[in-house]
């Protein structure tokens, strides 16, 4: 369990969150939402412990594993590959480390003897002797190819790099697993082998993301970062928007009908106040009045984007025809003899790994490189 009790955080005259009290527990996966700029990722720091709240506190149970996803990507450039995921293990690679310094020392005591022995239990107890290959299994996963295990990380390109951190976070397979933006460039696929990897673990998990495909596909709760404040949705994302908008409505509708109530009321107590026989029904309905107590609605973090398309000339029927396209930067092209037709309406996603083409077709159909 990880739990959070009054979590203030300010930078400024204005918190981003205030008083959260929130447990995250149970195996449940919790999608945590809301808009940019709203404080997720601060929140997300506070509960790995890397950023100290203004005011509250978080608690883990001391029995229990914490495991994240760093984003340092250039923390470990003199590391081999593997080296780097087995590292998500804290108390394995402790143990790794010291076992390997006494193996490789020219003589060994009797002290060290029994040093090494104990270390060798607890390597066997996590599974030490399988850690090469199940960090292996997740590299290739996440898409490193297996030549580059072995080598350092600053072999691998910029972007890949957060990928061995992904093959980290998992390989510590936690009580307690944060990960913020997991599907931050990660191609389709990826994100599928991701999100079945997810749902076969048991732990309890707390994930950032803006694909909302990905949160309906993981996660068991939604915890929306709004108005200044944390709430827990049960359901995936799609089950939360129903939910929150359900809650919002209900609480403008009761809002609206407490004003309509208090607008009557004064109405009486205006026209029959002064009157000597009604007198005391109208101070009756000023009472009244008193108690009513408007909800607090506080105005959303979120923004709606509008997005508008200029149209330089008018479009009939074919918008697009396209015919024996190529296009390539080395022996090997990235596509060719591409022949297609798209019409007016037509609405067609450009899907396949990363560094397949996408991108370079797309900046050859507006004319921005020459096929």
């Amino acid at each position: 369990m990880l739990a959070t009790a009054n979590i203030t955080m300010q930078f400024g005259a204005k918190p981003l969150f205030e008083n959260v009290s929130v447990k995250f527990g149970e195996g449940n996966r919790y999608g945590l939402i809301g808009a940019n700029g709203c404080g997720k990722s601060t929140f997300m720091k506070i509960l790995g412990g890397d950023l100290e709240p203004t005011a509250g506190n978080v608690s883990l149970d001391p029995n229990e594993r914490l495991g994240k996803l760093r984003q340092d990507q250039f923390a470990f450039e003199n590391d081999t590959v593997l080296d780097v995921v087995i590292m998500g293990h804290a108390e394995l690679w402790r143990v790794k480390q010291e076992r390997d310094r006494i193996y490789s020392l020219p003589e060994m005591s009797d002290e060290d003897g029994m040093k090494v022995g104990e270390l060798e239990v607890e390597f066997a107890e996590m599974d030490g002797y399988t850690a090469e290959s199940r960090a292996g299994e997740l590299l290739l996963g996440v898409g490193i190819p297996l030549e580059q295990h072995t080598g350092p990380m600053s072999a691998v390109a910029p972007g890949w790099k957060l990928r061995v951190l992904l093959a980290q976070a998992l390989f510590a397979d936690p009580d307690i697993l944060l990960l913020d933006e997991p599907t931050n460039n990660l191609d389709i696929n990826t994100i599928r082998w991701l999100e079945n990897v997810l749902n076969e673990r048991n732990s309890t998990m707390i994930i950032i993301s803006h694909d909302r495909h990905f949160l309906n596909s993981v996660c068991t709760h939604m915890a929306d970062m709004d108005y200044g404040e944390l709430r827990v949705y049960p359901g995936n994302y799609d089950e939360y928007m129903t939910a929150a908008t359900q809650v919002r409505e209900r609480q403008l509708a009761d809002n609206a009908k407490k004003k309509a109530q208090i607008a009557e009321l004064q109405s009486f107590v205006s026209r029959f106040s002064a009157n000597a026989s009604k007198a005391k029904q109208a101070t009756s309905r000023a009472r009244q009045i008193e108690k009513i107590k408007l909800d607090d609605i506080k105005p959303s973090s979120r923004v709606n984007p509008f997005i508008r398309f200029n149209q330089e000339k008018k479009l009939y029927r074919l918008a697009l025809e396209v015919e024996e396209l190529s296009k390539g930067y080395s022996a090997t092209p990235l596509f060719q003899g591409l022949s297609l037709m798209v019409e007016v309406g037509e609405k067609i996603a450009v899907i396949g790994p990363n560094g397949i083409g996408k991108t370079t077709l797309l900046r050859c159909l507006v004319g921005e490189l020459a096929p």
